[in-house]
């Protein structure tokens, strides 16, 4: 009863199918996000420097006031640059983010398991699907809390690591003393990840249909249909 039917045929129907997208597009979403690393970089000019070049390096998960720059010379120009730090702590959000992706990568691959080697199993335990639909319809809604928490988090992490960051720095008001905002590494990886974020969401809510139509309620309704049995119509 409970031994191994491996079916691969069913990678090809909808349940199946979806939760392999599901489980590609979880490690996107981990790997573009987690995998960051970039600096912000400013240009220095005071005594004795010119144009010397300072940098911020960031990376996940993305706690900017832990970051500071760099110096732009070893007499920290003539005594008056003081240790500058970013601004904000974005760990919440993109740890929330990439921890979800994480714990979805490695339900898929269980749910995948069940679905081609135990799935006669699956049909008989009417607690299986029904578990398999809660935890659907969880995944799917913190899908759209993390990537929205997680794509407000990164249009503040632009904002801190932009060109306003001048505005900040209290060295680059001493008198002689001139910055310039160089640059900031591309955060196109960063967008990809919110895509594959929304992405994650959209399939894991359309896939509550299919893992629905699995559980005895899809069942029970579609038996009272054909029996005939309808609510007597009121005012009769």
């Amino acid at each position: 009863m409970f031994g191994l039917r491996v079916d691969l045929g069913l990678l090809l129907e909808p349940l199946g199918f979806i939760k392999v997208l599901e489980w590609i597009f979880s490690i996107f979403a981990f790997a573009t996000c987690g995998g960051f690393q970039g600096e912000t970089t400013l240009l220095v000019s005071c005594k004795g420097v010119v144009n010397k070049t300072v940098t911020a390096v960031f990376a996940y998960p993305f706690r900017l006031n832990t970051v500071m720059f760099s110096a732009p010379d070893p007499k920290r120009c003539g005594g008056t640059w003081t240790d500058f730090y970013l601004v904000g702590n974005f760990s919440s959000s993109a740890q929330f983010f990439v921890t979800l992706a994480v714990l979805v990568f490695l339900y898929c691959i269980a749910a995948l398991v069940v679905y081609i080697g135990y799935m006669h199993v699956y049909q008989r335990n009417s607690k299986l699907p029904l578990t398999d639909l809660a935890i659907t319809v969880i995944i799917a809604f913190l899908w759209l809390v993390s990537t929205s928490a997680w794509a407000k988090a990164l249009t503040d992490i632009k904002i801190t690591t932009g060109a306003s960051i001048i505005q900040e720095v209290e060295s680059c008001k001493a008198p002689g003393t001139t910055c310039v905002f160089a640059s900031v590494t591309s955060m196109g990886t960063l967008n990809v990840s919110v895509v594959f974020g929304l992405l994650n969401m959209v399939l894991w809510g359309g896939n509550i249909w299919f893992v629905y139509k699995d559980t005895n309620l899809h069942n029970q309704t579609n038996k009272t249909q054909s029996s005939g049995i309808y609510p007597t119509p009121r005012g009769i």
